[in-house]
C-alpha cells in the first residue's frame, strides 16, 4: 500500500479524531489570541505610561514570557500551580475543562507578550502630533490614547495580529503534552491504534497547512480591503 493510500485510508476511518482535534485547536487558538490581545494592549499602555510603577512590571512581564519556552510555561501552569494551591476548576458538562483552561491561560500569557510589542509598534507608527493635538483640545492622556491613537493603531496592526493568530495555531500543538485533544493529540491516538506513524503525521501536516494557509489568505484579503478603503477616504 502506498504512502498516500495509507493516508487516505486513515482519513476515511479516523476522520472523527481529526475533526475533534481541529475543533480543539481552533478553540485554543481563538481564545488565546482574544485574551492575549486584551492583556497585550493593557501591557502596552502600561509600558507607555509616564509612571515607572506601571512601566517596569509590564516590561518585566513581556521580557519574561518572550524569553522562556512556551513548553516550560505550560508545564509550570498546569503541573506547578496546583502544587502551590492554585487549581483550575473542573466542570462536569465540559470535558477536560481544567486542561483547556490551563492551555488557554499559558498560551494567552505567552501571546500577550508578543501582542504587546505589536500594539506598541502600531501606536508608535501613529504621528505623535495627533496625540499633542488631542491633548491641546483638553483630552487627558488616557482618553486621547483611547479615542484618537488606538483606533488608528488597530488598523495598522491588524495584519500583524492575524499573523499572530496563525502562529498560535501552529504553537498550539504543544498543548497535547497536557492531554488536550488537539490535532497532535488525536494524531497520536491514530498512531497508537494503527502503528502507521508517517501517514498519520502526514495528515497532521496537511491539516495544519490548510488551516494556516486559509487564515493567511483571509488576513491578506482583509489587509488589501483596509488599504483600499483607506485610499478611498483620503481622496
Amino acid at each position: 500500500m502506498s504512502f498516500f493510500s495509507s493516508m487516505w485510508e486513515l482519513v476515511v476511518k479516523y476522520y472523527p479524531f481529526f475533526v475533534d482535534g481541529i475543533r480543539s485547536t481552533l478553540i485554543i487558538a481563538l481564545f488565546s489570541v482574544f485574551f492575549g490581545f486584551i492583556l497585550g494592549t493593557f501591557l502596552t499602555l502600561m509600558r507607555m505610561s509616564n509612571w515607572k510603577i506601571l512601566r517596569w512590571p509590564a516590561a518585566a512581564f513581556v521580557e519574561f514570557f518572550r524569553g522562556t519556552p512556551l513548553l516550560v510555561q505550560l508545564s509550570f501552569i498546569f503541573y506547578g500551580l496546583p502544587l502551590l494551591g492554585i487549581n483550575f476548576p473542573e466542570i462536569s458538562f465540559i470535558p477536560d475543562f481544567d486542561r483547556f483552561a490551563a492551555g488557554i491561560v499559558a498560551m494567552s500569557l505567552n501571546s500577550a507578550a508578543y501582542v504587546s510589542e505589536i500594539v506598541r509598534a502600531g501606536i508608535q507608527a501613529v504621528d505623535s502630533g495627533q496625540l499633542e493635538a488631542a491633548r491641546s483640545l483638553g483630552l487627558t492622556h488616557p482618553k486621547a490614547m483611547r479615542i484618537v491613537i488606538l483606533p488608528q493603531a488597530m488598523r495598522n496592526i491588524l495584519p500583524a495580529l492575524g499573523n499572530e493568530f496563525v502562529t498560535v495555531i501552529k504553537e498550539s500543538s504543544i498543548v497535547s503534552v497536557i492531554g488536550i485533544g488537539d490535532i497532535m493529540f488525536r494524531t497520536n491516538d491514530v498512531v497508537a491504534a494503527t502503528y502507521q506513524t508517517l501517514p498519520a503525521l502526514g495528515i497532521a501536516l496537511i491539516i495544519y497547512f490548510i488551516l494556516t494557509f486559509s487564515f493567511s489568505r483571509l488576513i491578506n484579503h482583509t489587509e488589501k480591503r483596509l488599504k483600499y478603503g483607506s485610499r478611498n477616504r483620503s481622496r
